[in-house]
């Protein structure tokens, strides 16, 4: 179907269900889109008050995104039964009726998009909220080349984790202001990037950022990148990028966290000949000789932490300390899996 066609029978399903006699308060009055998903049809609703629904099927346990709670648009998780079926669904609603065409041109948006994604509808329902939202959203500065560095190294690692978990963005807490890019909580792993000729010299900021976890475990990742000229060498940032979308089973929780991080999906093109060569790749673990400067070590010293906003260059060019080998990086990859976070 195309998108006229889709605004044509949405408005007929709800035009029907308008002038159907007036539900309970607690209830709607529904009737089935024919837009079929792996968890159920699509369905179009009106409430008590007036107001339209569209409710897209899915299974009980998932948990519908937060933050959209009136004034215009609500969503939120509802079951709905009848003798025979009990189905979740996650329902979207527009809450002021001077603003229904709008909300037609959306639905119809919803159902093109749960139509080619039948296998997952809400991540299509997340992806058309999103994309309506983006409307709306300033422009704002770009990365600079250090923090698109920065933030490519950490797309690396997360890109490996969510190999194994899909679920994996959950241990992703640097975006939120977390000391550490990763961690369950026992373990965690720092990621630095330095530029072609700089050496092996990653900038620290702040006194814990190489804390390690009371009681746990700090891994620094660093990766040496240069920008490759064209398209036949390297790694492009917004192919890796989408790689890390398309496994993650919570799209939208992702592109949250990477807008947190500075990136947003307006300003694709601004990155759309940014490609990478990773050069050399190098695991830490941070243990109590490595060479540091933390609040833990300073307090041990009984140097007094008065000073604020510390920066440094720690200098791994030499034999010490040693890298880990490759079978214990993947052993952290692991063990960051399995622990819960």
């Amino acid at each position: 179907m195309t998108g006229h066609i889709f605004r044509e029978v949405v408005e007929e399903h709800w035009g029907a269900l308008e002038a159907a006699p007036t539900s309970s308060e607690r209830s709607l009055r529904v009737s089935q889109l024919p837009v079929v998903t792996d968890q159920g049809d699509l369905v179009a609703a009106v409430d008590h008050d007036g107001f339209r629904h569209v409710l897209v099927p899915v299974h009980s346990h998932l948990k519908i995104r937060s933050g959209l709670d009136g004034p215009v648009l609500r969503l939120r998780k509802r079951p709905l039964e009848d003798e025979e079926t009990y189905q979740t669904y996650a329902d979207l609603a527009c809450l002021r009726t001077d603003l229904n065409d709008l909300f037609t041109e959306l639905c119809a948006d919803i159902l093109d998009a749960t139509g080619k994604l039948p296998n997952n509808p809400v991540k299509a329902l997340y992806r058309v909220l999103d994309r309506w939202k983006a409307l709306f959203q300033p422009q704002g500065a770009v990365l600079g080349p250090e923090q698109l560095a920065g933030l490519f190294g950490e797309l690396l690692v997360l890109d490996r984790l969510l190999q194994l978990d899909s679920s994996a963005h959950r241990l992703w807490r640097g975006p939120g202001g977390h000391h550490h890019d990763f961690t369950t909580g026992n373990l965690a792993v720092e990621v630095k990037t330095s530029a072609k000729g700089e050496g092996r010299r990653p900038r620290v900021h702040g006194l814990d950022q190489l804390d390690a976890p009371e009681g746990g475990t700090l891994c620094l990742a660093w990766f040496r990148l240069h920008r490759a000229i064209g398209a036949s060498s390297g790694v492009g940032f917004l192919e890796l990028l989408e790689h890390t979308l398309r496994s993650c089973d919570d799209e939208s929780a992702l592109l949250e966290l990477l807008a947190q991080a500075g990136y947003r999906s307006v300003d694709a093109d601004q990155y759309r000949d940014v490609r990478y060569v990773v050069d050399e790749e190098r695991w830490y673990e941070v243990t109590p000789d490595f060479p540091t400067l933390t609040t833990r070590a300073l307090g041990a010293a009984g140097v007094p932490i008065s000073v604020l906003d510390v920066e440094y260059t720690i200098d791994l060019s030499g034999e010490t300390p040693v890298p880990m080998a490759p079978a214990a990086v993947s052993g952290t990859i692991d063990r960051m899996i399995q622990e819960p976070a």
